[in-house]
């Protein structure tokens, strides 16, 4: 009798959107930070249990629900000047490599699509959590990510110069999300 190699359990957890957010941060004319979020969040997560590092992920994200708390400056962003939302209604995520960087910590690497733009950014992620059960049966598990990008290397240029020197807009902007995923 034969026994065959033992198969790697790889899970597919859905992300659930009522409980994950995308959020960024950049500067305003040089001296304190503009906070915004996006809401809607679609992707699932292949999970190897058995070696996270052969684990991937794919993610959207709609332009339409940009919220900074100010209704003109989400209108501004969402036009040809920002993200462009018509014509470019998403910004996408699929991951290409996922490495340790210490305990709980991963380096996530993958390609990211905004504006029309592809670009490579590695997010420094912590998790995925230890599955828990919700009380309606389903299994979760959760994560948190950040990275920082230039918004120009998507061709997001738009700014404006200061009457003291310096500009409106930071190039800078740093993403951070929060994701819980529901077991498929």
């Amino acid at each position: 009798m034969s026994t065959s190699p033992a198969t790697p359990a790889v899970t597919t957890w859905n992300i659930d959107p009522a409980h994950s957010a995308a959020e960024f941060k950049v500067k305003h004319m040089m001296i304190s930070n503009v906070k915004g979020k996006f809401s809607g969040l679609s992707g699932a997560l292949s999970l190897d249990e058995s070696d996270v590092t052969r684990s991937s992920v794919a993610a959207s994200i709609p332009v339409a629900t940009i919220s900074t708390g100010d209704a003109q400056r989400d209108g501004h962003l969402k036009s040809a000047d920002f993200f462009d939302a018509e014509k470019f209604p998403a910004l996408a995520f699929t991951s290409t490599a996922v490495k340790r960087s210490g305990d709980g910590e991963l380096a996530v690497t993958g390609n990211l699509s905004m504006h029309g733009v592809t670009k490579t950014v590695t997010f420094a992620v912590e998790g995925p959590s230890a599955p828990a059960k919700d009380p309606w049966g389903n299994l979760r598990v959760g994560l948190s990510a950040t990275a920082k990008i230039n918004r120009k290397d998507f061709g997001l240029t738009w700014n404006s110069a200061l009457e003291t020197g310096g500009v409106l807009v930071g190039e800078e902007v740093t993403i951070s999300l929060d994701v819980e995923f529901i077991k498929a």
